[in-house]
């Protein structure tokens, strides 16, 4: 009996150890990714910042799939989209967002980075939080870049974010800032004018520190 459990046991320590490999992997990859922090909106949060909020510490849990449904397929489609979520820039764009973001590509900053971020592209329930018409909007800049200027976007009245794409025909300029010193948040205030229901209000931060152009999906529910 001795010769047959010895393996056996040396076969679930092997397991356990691999299986604690690849949760210290995945927790180093959250911690790097906060040390190479960029940021994100986070009031109201981005997709992929909502989804790391709410399942960052429980991102294997099977009930995510009923509760949160478009963020379990975010996580399923590439976990660094979520542990990622203060990265979702491009490069060199000068100011063309139109020209360099594709319609449907909006929320994913037109796939940059490959596939990680086209999960956040997908039509669905995504979480939404509840705000007034006037309200407002920060985003948290981590690396303290500094902001050449915020562009606030909501969705026309009548846009289905459940199950339409969105695209640049389907949003409307808000607000639009100047610059701000580098800090750990930029804030501007929002005026949805006389919209209700859910929208997306779509967010561009271009950083001052280089060409980096941010690009952020929130959902919201005006009351």
């Amino acid at each position: 009996m001795a010769l047959i459990s010895v393996p056996a046991n040396k076969s679930l320590l092997a397991k356990a150890l691999a299986t604690a490999m690849v949760v210290a992997g995945l927790m180093a990859s959250v911690l790097t990714g906060v040390a190479d922090a960029h940021g994100s909106t986070t009031d109201p949060p981005s997709r992929n910042y909502g989804c790391w909020q709410r399942w960052g510490s429980d991102f294997q849990n099977p009930t995510m799939a009923q509760q949160d449904p478009m963020c379990w397929q975010a996580w399923q489609a590439d976990t660094n989209a979520m542990w990622n979520w203060n990265g979702l820039y491009r490069e060199g764009v000068a100011g063309n967002h139109q020209g360099a973001i594709p319609n449907g590509q909006l929320c994913s900053g037109g796939r940059t980075g490959g596939m990680r971020y086209a999960a956040l592209d997908n039509p669905g329930q995504w979480k939404a939080v509840t705000k007034p018409r006037q309200f407002t909007l920060t985003v948290t800049d981590q690396a303290r870049h500094g902001a050449d200027y915020l562009r606030v976007y909501v969705t026309n009245q009548g846009f289905n974010s459940t199950t339409q794409s969105l695209g640049w025909n389907n949003l409307q300029l808000v607000a639009s800032t100047g610059r701000y010193a580098p800090a750990g948040q930029y804030q501007v205030a929002v005026n949805a004018g006389s919209r209700t229901g859910r929208h997306i209000v779509y967010v561009i931060w271009q950083a001052s520190h280089s060409d980096q152009s941010y690009y952020f999906c929130n959902d919201v529910v005006f009351q």
